[in-house]
């Protein structure tokens, strides 16, 4: 299968590292007539195996919606979308929850926690509802990798913010996906505990390969990614790569005024 981006032609099979997220021209239209707002106009991308790729813009600007649509959980108004070589667009509800429940790991700004269950519960809850025991070494790698053995039998309601974001980290990484989403993963915690769970985020993907897209406003949980996408009106209007937290300001500013 090949697909093109704004640059160049993209063989999603040959590509060196291999590509594991793409979109061609995709767009996303809410509403009809005059009150119809084009969320996105036109974007094409590609993200690579390993790669941590940080999405910016102003209130407003699609980036929220480009995520949704990059994992399936909404339906561009056109273009195409690939995760790990499948046209998503051509799977029926059930081939996409099953496509999700495989390759999608995803890490909200709310943790998204369910309370009646542990912390290890909720990390196992992927594998559980898919049937699947899972590489219990590997699921203790994670719950130590995450500082949360010592917490491992208590409910959301027992931990702290950060704790249970970690939870959600290593609930995000036990199916192994081809893709992690994250939604402001800091976006309701304080700057240290921030700083322990961009730590995490970026552990994942130097160490187990993961790739990861992260929508996110703070310049400093940005400057952790190797690539930078800034979105304004819809469309991708300037990438950085590994950035500091001031230059991704100024980016932001630029942007901004555009």
């Amino acid at each position: 299968m090949h697909f093109s981006t704004a640059a160049q032609a993209v063989d999603v099979q040959d590509e060196q590292p291999r590509v594991r997220v793409a979109a061609r021209d995709i767009t996303r239209r809410y509403g009809s007539g005059e009150n119809a707002v084009d969320a996105l106009r036109g974007v094409s991308l590609s993200i690579v195996e390993g790669e941590l790729v940080a999405v910016m813009g102003p209130s407003g600007s699609g980036k929220s919606t480009l995520m949704h649509l990059l994992a399936g959980l909404d339906t561009p108004t056109g273009g195409e979308i690939w995760i790990d070589s499948t046209q998503i667009g051509a799977l029926g509800d059930s081939a996409l929850t099953e496509l999700r429940r495989r390759h999608v790991g995803f890490i909200f700004q709310f943790f998204n926690l369910l309370p009646m269950l542990t912390a290890e519960e909720n990390i196992r809850l992927s594998l559980d509802l898919a049937g699947e025991r899972g590489d219990h070494d590997w699921v203790e790698e994670l719950i130590t990798r995450v500082g949360l053995g010592d917490r491992r039998r208590h409910r959301p309601a027992e931990l702290s913010g950060g704790q249970q974001q970690r939870v959600a980290v290593a609930r995000a990484l036990v199916s192994r996906p081809t893709v992690v989403f994250a939604d402001e993963p800091t976006g309701n915690l304080d700057s240290k505990t921030s700083a322990e769970i961009l730590e995490l985020l970026r552990q994942a993907v130097d160490e187990y390969g993961q790739t990861t897209v992260m929508v996110t406003h703070d310049p400093t949980a940005a400057a952790i990614a190797d690539r930078i996408l800034f979105l304004a009106d819809g469309q991708i209007v300037k990438q950085l790569g590994r950035s500091t937290a001031a230059d991704v300001i100024a980016a932001l500013e630029e942007v901004s005024r555009s």
